[in-house]
């Protein structure tokens, strides 16, 4: 297992993965409510993101440009949704590399708007790779109870016929929020030079909803 952590740490990907500190679920960095702020935490603070949008990343969304929003059931809305009042899931989606995270409302009317924080943990490295932004803009989504919205999480299908690396879980920090959820998965990513690079998401509210 040490000589396996080694050779990881020797590429980009589990470079990135070992070098952001490792940070607990109640801890974890806010989302934001706009394109301009950051996503996701970072090694540097457990508040601050990853600013940098992928032009390249974002060629490939497909129907990822288009928004959908809740209707909110006519609903006051009692403001940003809350984590704790969010039931999560997620599902591999129809395309190769890509996970479709659902976020069911289960309180009072909320709003969303923004990217997500997404953290992917592995047991072959010792902290996080933060996915970073993709260059959609964000709609507003009001969630009644009982409505669901979703977001994509992009990442490299390891296609490379080695082992790869195993991605056990995400945590997924709602925009607007400081609190996170952990979700199990089952994702494998290649170990290759730029493939942390690829790992990218979309805001709240884009894609097949």
């Amino acid at each position: 297992m040490r000589a396996r952590k080694l050779t990881l740490a020797a590429v980009a990907l589990a470079a990135g993965l070992s070098l952001t500190a490792c940070q607990g679920n109640e801890d974890s960095a806010a989302g934001t409510n706009d394109d301009s702020s950051a996503s996701s935490s970072s090694s540097s603070s457990s508040s601050g993101g990853n600013s940098q949008a992928s032009g390249k990343n974002a060629s490939d969304t497909g129907d990822s440009t288009k928004a959908a929003e809740g209707t909110g059931h006519g609903q006051i809305n009692t403001g940003p949704c809350k984590t704790a009042n969010l039931a999560f899931d997620s599902a591999h989606g129809m395309g190769e590399g890509t996970l479709i995270v659902s976020m069911r409302n289960t309180s009072d009317a909320c709003s969303l708007k923004g990217f997500p924080g997404v953290d992917l943990r592995s047991e072959e490295a010792s902290g996080p790779l933060s996915a970073q932004r993709s260059n959609l803009s964000s709609p507003s989504v009001v969630l009644g109870n009982g409505e669901t919205t979703r977001f994509t999480l992009h990442y490299p299908p390891n296609n490379s016929g080695g082992s790869g690396v195993d991605v056990t879980s995400i945590d997924v920090t709602p925009p607007n929020e400081t609190h996170s959820t952990s979700l199990k998965v089952g994702l494998n990513l290649p170990v290759s030079d730029g493939a942390d690079q690829k790992v990218y998401v979309d805001p709240v509210g884009t894609g097949k909803q």
